[in-house]
This record gives structure tokens, C-alpha cells and sequence, in this order.
């Protein structure tokens, strides 16, 4: 998985997996939540366009993976003795929030809410490629590289949805804005390290 299969035009920082290895705790909660939320992002998306078939017989088997995740993310806090622990704010995913359209255009608000899911798994998908590279435990290495393909097929989903629905051109264009946007982001962003995304 690459850079440019995922669309993403920023790497993230190589020092993030180093400094993520030794929070491997707090990333862990961390991850926890963020599949929390992605299951919690595709039923809001069946909740307010059920009209749309496509979608929500896309989103549905989305949903139970997403949960299903979160559900292993468990399993591995439970083997660590780790408690889940309250969440954490994400700045990462906060900040993409301020650069959607949220008022206005139903269909501009519509391919926000699907491109920004897309880019959260492009970029989670990125970070569990380096974290089956390179974390010291074999166990969550392999752990990771399934979550990775996974989260590379959502990723996918999303942008296939985009399209079904709105002209691949629109889709393309507010995607570049995006990707642009995001990049800045990452730029921006404290590295920490005991977050998934941040």
C-alpha cells in the first residue's frame, strides 16, 4: 500500500511510528475509539440518505467490520491489561471537519461527509501499513496488516459511492481540495504519537 494508491500527498512523519511504539497504550485506545466512530459515521450516513440503495448495501457490511474492529481493539487492550479509558480528543479529525461544507448544497454536503470518510481510512490505512512494518510485537504486526487491507477497501467504498452518486469529475476536484487540505493538516499537527491519527 502506497502514497499513491491511497491518493494521500503527505507521508506521514517516519518518526510518528517510532514515538507510537513506545505509547503503544494510549495508541491503542486510541484506535479503539476511532473504530468506535467509523462504525458510528456509516450508520449516520444510512440514518440521513436511506433512500440511497447503493449506500446503504455498501455501508451495512461496513458497519459490522468497523464494529468488528473495535471489537478486536479490545481483545488487545484486554491481553495487555490496558483499560479503555475515556476518549480522547482528535485534532487531526476535528480539523477536518472545519474545511467540509456543512450548510447549503445537499450534494456538496453529502460527497463531504463521504470523501472525509475516505480520507480517514486512507490515512489509517497508511498508519497500520507502518505499524505491521515496524512494531516490535509480531502479534499486533500481523494484528495491523489485516486491519491495513481492510481499511484500504472502505477507503475504496467511499470514494466508489462518491461517484455512483455525483459526477466523477466534482468528486475528483473537491477530492484534490481534500487531499490539499488534509496535507496542511499533517503538516500543522503536534506529532504525539499516542494517537492514531495524530
Amino acid at each position: 500500500m502506497t502514497l499513491t494508491t491511497l491518493g494521500l500527498t503527505l507521508s506521514t512523519d517516519p518518526r510518528w511510528v517510532d514515538i507510537a511504539g513506545m505509547k503503544l497504550s494510549e495508541v491503542l485506545i486510541d484506535h479503539a475509539y476511532c473504530e468506535q466512530k467509523a462504525a458510528s459515521s456509516c450508520i449516520s450516513l444510512i440514518v440521513h440518505f436511506p433512500e440511497k440503495t447503493k449506500l446503504v448495501e455498501v455501508l451495512t457490511p461496513i458497519v459490522s467490520e468497523e464494529w468488528g474492529h473495535f471489537q478486536r481493539v479490545l481483545k488487545e487492550l484486554k491481553k495487555r491489561n490496558i483499560p479503555l479509558g475515556r476518549q480522547r480528543k482528535d485534532e487531526y479529525v476535528r480539523q477536518l471537519q472545519e474545511v467540509l461544507f456543512k450548510k447549503g448544497n445537499t450534494e456538496e454536503v453529502f460527497l463531504d461527509r463521504l470523501l472525509v470518510c475516505a480520507l480517514i481510512e486512507a490515512r489509517s490505512c497508511e498508519r497500520f501499513k507502518l505499524l505491521s512494518e515496524q512494531l516490535e510485537d509480531e502479534g499486533l504486526q500481523k494484528f495491523y496488516r489485516e486491519l491495513m487491507i481492510s481499511e484500504a477497501g472502505h477507503y475504496r467504498a467511499f470514494l466508489d459511492l462518491a461517484e455512483e452518486y455525483i459526477s466523477a469529475e466534482k468528486v475528483r476536484r473537491r477530492w484534490k481540495e481534500l487531499l490539499e487540505a488534509e496535507a496542511r493538516i499533517m503538516q500543522n499537527l503536534e506529532l504525539r504519537g499516542d494517537r492514531m491519527h495524530g
